[in-house]
This record gives structure tokens, sequence and C-alpha cells, in this order.
């Protein structure tokens, strides 16, 4: 990978990838962005950060693999990476035979740009170092062969999230939104730049719902039905709502998710009956060859 302070993973080859390789690896394929494969690439994005993006990711892995699913977790938040800490990992991801071996959490196998740099240290990268990056976490890791690849993607519609459309073309793509209005207009951004790069947009996902006082009063703290408009228009589905509960803040914080301390809370139910849904939904046919890189 592109330099950034600490050590990073040599370059390796593919081992027998029929895909296409990308632009910076020639003869080297990246096994996601071929039509045959296997693995159902979830794509959760957000138009804007700060609506727990990255919490529903992590948990919705979570509720993936304990549902008996192998699953590979993404991070390409690449300047606000979280997924490290949220899941108590750290240290650098072991080589062998000159292809990266992911860490392990929660019945996850995760790769994130926190593993190469110092929470301290941000990332002041251009585009191509990025690109590079982003490239290599595709064709130097061993996934192993993954059921589900949930991708942990960065919030709007910039540079970064157009590149890993490209790399993994045939993601499905699920936006999180709060119920307030601005923030389902900003998310809406997320789901239309989805449907300008031919991608599946297959549903949202509504966070901070509401909010159950310790008397039993239920609060709509950013208001109602934000998310149910938004699926509405986009003609997809609502696959559910997740409630404002601080135990979802103490489990990323404390690097010991909700869907893993908390299995049988309210919170975590949604969560299994959301990775349910998705499950249901079967994978999306949808390959498009004209977005890979060349």
């Amino acid at each position: 990978m592109a330099d950034s302070g600490r050590s990073q993973p040599e370059a390796g080859r593919a081992g027998g990838a029929t895909a296409s390789p990308l632009g910076h690896e020639q003869g080297r394929a990246n096994p996601f962005s071929d039509g045959s494969c296997a693995t159902r690439v979830i794509a959760v994005s957000s138009g804007k950060g700060g609506v727990g993006k990255s919490t529903v990711t992590v948990n919705l892995a979570i509720a993936l693999a304990s549902a008996g699913h192998r699953v590979g977790l993404l991070d390409a938040d690449v300047y606000g990476f979280s997924v490290p800490a949220m899941l108590g990992l750290a240290g650098e991801p072991s080589i062998s035979e000159a292809k990266v071996t992911p860490l392990a959490a929660f019945g996850l196998n995760v790769m994130s740009m926190g593993f190469f740099v110092g929470d301290e240290q941000p990332v002041i990268w251009r585009g191509p170092m990025l690109h590079k990056a982003l490239e290599q976490f595709l064709v130097d890791v061993d996934w192993g062969g993954p059921d589900f690849l949930v991708v942990d993607m960065p919030p709007g519609t910039g540079d970064v999230a157009l590149s890993m459309s490209q790399y993994l073309p045939a993601s499905e793509v699920y936006v999180v939104t709060t119920p307030q209005p601005a923030a389902r207009r900003v998310a809406q951004r997320s789901a239309y730049m989805a449907r300008k790069l031919n991608l599946p947009l297959r549903g949202v996902i509504e966070n901070m719902s509401w909010f159950n006082a310790p008397d039993g009063t239920r609060s709509e703290i950013f208001g109602h039905g934000g998310g149910a408009q938004l699926a509405e228009e986009l003609g997809v589905p609502l696959l559910g709502q997740i409630p404002l509960v601080a135990a979802l803040r103490e489990g990323g914080d404390a690097g010991h998710p909700v869907m893993a301390s908390e299995p049988s809370s309210e919170v975590a139910e949604v969560f299994r009956h959301i990775a349910e849904r998705i499950v249901g939904l079967g994978r999306s046919r949808v390959f498009r060859q004209e977005l890979r890189i060349k």
C-alpha cells in the first residue's frame, strides 16, 4: 500500500482469479468484480456523516455472521475509519504467501485503513493514493470467499465512493438515514448516485428512529417518517427502524458492539430482522461490464 508512516502490505498475486485486473494492479485480478463471484457485496451508504452508518454496518455484519454466514467487513471510509475501534481490533494484519490476512472479530474478517495508520494520524492523501489502497484491499487480501462482503462506504458522493462503485460493480446499495427531513434529503443524493452508476439500490435503513425513556415514553427526537418517505420516493423497501439506545454508542466506544454484548435486546432483534430481510431479497443479478476500471 502507499506509504502512511507504518508498515504496509506487500504486493501479491490474486491466486487464479478470473476477473480483469484493476487499473494500478496489472496482472492481478479483483475477485469481486467477476460476475461469477458468489459473494454478495453489501454497500452501506449515506449522504452525510453523523447518521450512524458505521454503527449500522458493524452490527449488520455481525447479525449476518451470527446467522451462520461467512462475512467479510471492509472499512472503505478511508478518511474517517472507525470500524477497528468499534470492534476492539488493534495491530496490523499478517502477510502469508504475498496475501494479507484480515483481522478477525465477532465472526468477521475485517480490513481497514485503521490497521495501517494510528488513531491520531490523519490520512492526507490525494485521490490516486487512496484508490491504490482501496484496490489493494480487494486484490491483496485473502478474504476466503465470504458469502457477504459488507462495505462501510464513505459518506457522501465523492471520489472514494465513486471508485468503490467502480471496483465493486455488483454492489447492492443500502442507504442509511435518520427520520429528520434534512438527513433524508442528503441521503437521497447517495441513492441517486447509485442509480446514476447503475448499481442496484435495494433498501433503506432508518437509524435513531425513537428513544424509549425510562418511564416507557417513546420520544421521536429526530422526527418521524423520514426513512419511510425516502424508501417510497426511491421505490425500495424500508428494511428496518433502529431505536436510539445508549448501548449502541457504548458498545461502539468499548469495542464490543451491541449485537454481541446484548444479543437479546430490542435493538439486536432489529438488526437480526434487517439481516434476514437482506438475505431474503436474494442476490442482485446486475453486473455492469462497463463499470470495470481499464
